[in-house]
């Protein structure tokens, strides 16, 4: 009969191996203990690691980013932008990438049709992709100087469907389908840490060799080892979700990594690694101000055990996270900034006084880290949105 995980010790999990506690070390270090963190939003991996690392500085983590350059920001599963471990990225390109890298080319392909006969298209794509290798040899540059660079990635496609349709340079979609394919890489942000523009480089000329061809098959095992590492026990629809995979690929996967069925507190059917530990010694008052889109928040598509009733507050109507305050592995509430950068939270349940002492405490903290720097979150909350507007 499968062991009983209660929801408690799933907690206790989440706190410990996503370091809410702020027991990491380094910004590698907290990459790896949530497999993957989530950079749609360009501020949330430095509050991420902030959260994470006692002391952590913007500067922290850009140098990781952009001069060690043992991160690598990447698009992967479910089609979202993360930051990598530069080992783990293999994986991820291999068992994730790459397949929406292809749909993502045929898409692109297909809107050229548009505009010029069908079997010149390849020719055009191949001539441009060569003539992009050629502007960026031995220095990084922004898409629009790119595009600037090879006039015919300014010539405009349209893109999507019916109300949704947009004409956009055919650029924009190339070095998007390049950068899924692995031929280049995101390098510094136009601007601030908070820019969601990013400079390109040529992805062996930035990481001193190119993303490693590795089998599918035996990439999606080490993914969903990661997964499970940091995230289990995870139900057969957290996995599908997470990855963005098929039943089968995930089903495969699970045999591959010798995953074990156990029994979660609702009933339902869980897996994890054989040779999970389980939670140590962790406290349950643990208190950690995530932000948007976080990889704790964003870990499970069944949320009930560490969401509670709050998703209407804290989820957007599509299913993007706003900023959240945790208590012992749950959300207990959410925060956000005025205009002039003031930290305001609402907590949404009853907390012991000293559980809300150290909330206030927390809120304190993380607004003198952000000093004047205002983060807007990209998909903002119900209640990320009532706060903002607090007078």
């Amino acid at each position: 009969m499968p062991v009983t995980i209660t929801d408690r010790e799933r907690r206790m999990r989440v706190v410990e191996r996503h370091h809410h506690g702020c027991t990491a070390s380094t910004p590698e270090e907290v990459v790896r203990s949530v497999a993957a963190l989530h950079s749609t939003d360009p501020a949330t991996p430095y509050i991420s690691s902030r959260a994470r690392v006692p002391g952590l500085d913007i500067e922290n983590l850009e140098s990781a980013l952009y001069e060690d350059r043992s991160l690598i920001r990447m698009h992967s599963i479910r089609r979202t932008l993360f930051l990598f471990d530069i080992e783990d990225a293999v994986w991820f390109h291999a068992g994730a990438t790459r397949e929406i890298a292809v749909k993502e080319r045929a898409r692109f392909e297909m809107s050229l049709t548009a505009s010029m006969p069908e079997h010149e298209v390849a020719p055009f794509v191949e001539r441009l992709t060569g003539e992009v290798g050629q502007v960026l040899s031995g220095r990084t540059l922004s898409t629009s100087e790119i595009i600037a660079a090879v006039p015919d990635l300014a010539r405009k496609i349209e893109i999507g469907s019916g109300k949704w349709v947009n004409s956009v340079p055919v650029g924009t979609r190339l070095l998007l389908v390049l950068g899924m394919e692995g031929f280049m890489v995101r390098a510094r942000p136009v601007g601030t840490w908070k820019s969601s523009q990013y400079r390109w480089a040529l992805t062996e000329e930035w990481l001193g060799r190119p993303i490693p061809a590795v089998d599918a098959t035996e990439a999606r095992a080490n993914l969903l080892r990661r997964y499970l590492e940091s995230h289990g026990p995870a139900t057969l629809t957290d996995i599908r979700w997470w990855t963005g995979w098929t039943a089968r690929f995930s089903k495969e996967a699970l045999v591959a990594v010798d995953a074990i069925e156990v029994s979660l507190e609702d009933g339902s059917v869980g897996y994890q690694l054989a040779d999970d530990p389980g939670a140590g010694g962790v406290t349950e008052e643990v208190v950690a101000f995530l932000p948007s889109l976080d990889s704790s928040t964003m870990g499970w598509k069944e949320r009930s055990w560490y969401l509670g009733p709050h998703g209407v507050e804290v989820f957007d109507s599509i299913g993007n996270a706003g900023p959240t305050i945790w208590v012992g592995g749950r959300i207990v509430g959410g925060w956000g900034q005025k205009p002039d950068g003031t930290v305001v939270y609402e907590i949404l349940e009853d907390v012991p006084k000293r559980t809300a002492s150290s909330i206030a405490d927390e809120a304190k903290a993380l607004g003198e880290w952000l000093g004047e720097r205002v983060v807007m979150p990209r998909f903002p909350s119900p209640l990320g949105k009532r706060l903002a507007q607090q007078e």
